[in-house]
């Protein structure tokens, strides 16, 4: 049994209470995904999506973890954050298992935002970061046990530590209300 205490591994073992084999890392991206292509930050909304992919009612404690997650990252995107906190495996973890985690995220983060997103079309930058996390949710067996293996995580990590707030800039910016005709 692994002493971690980190607040993956808690967020892991209060997940396992409901039942279903969800990974924090994937539950997160959910969260981020759908927050940066602009659900908002509406807790019922969330709650019900979380329920979908934990496909069971939620328990009390966790879904008082939930509502938490939440308004950390509220603070993180719309407090003008520079970069936000992804909830992923600590770094004395096993690099395959930090590595299985981030797609894990990146899966999250995709699908989210793939529910919420609206029909307006994305710039190309979005575009862009949007197909390199589906990249790097494929690459998880890919990095190795090594020094350069290490480099090439961190490496990632850093980049999706900025990448959602791009999104979050473009999509889930308030739509300015249509300008109302003057009477003359």
């Amino acid at each position: 049994m692994s002493t971690d205490k980190s607040p993956y591994a808690a967020f892991s073992a209060l997940l396992a209470t409901t039942g279903r084999d969800v990974s924090p890392a994937e539950l997160h991206g959910l969260l981020l995904g759908r927050s940066c292509a602009g659900a908002g930050f509406e807790v019922d909304a969330w709650l019900t999506d979380a329920a979908d992919l934990l496909g069971s009612q939620i328990p009390d404690n966790v879904r008082q973890a939930l509502v938490g997650l939440q308004e950390m990252v509220k603070g993180e995107l719309a407090g003008g954050e520079v970069a936000v906190v992804l909830l992923l495996p600590s770094d004395e973890a096993p690099l395959a298992e930090r590595a299985v985690a981030l797609g894990q995220w990146c899966q999250g983060f995709l699908g989210g935002f793939g529910l919420t997103a609206r029909d307006t079309p994305l710039s190309a930058e979005a575009m862009e970061v949007l197909q390199d996390l589906a990249a790097i949710a494929q690459v998880q067996d890919s990095l190795e046990e090594s020094e350069e293996g290490e480099g090439d995580y961190m490496e990632v990590m850093e980049y999706l530590r900025v990448a959602p707030l791009l999104l979050f800039a473009e999509c889930a910016r308030p739509v300015a209300p249509a300008p109302k005709p003057s009477v003359h």
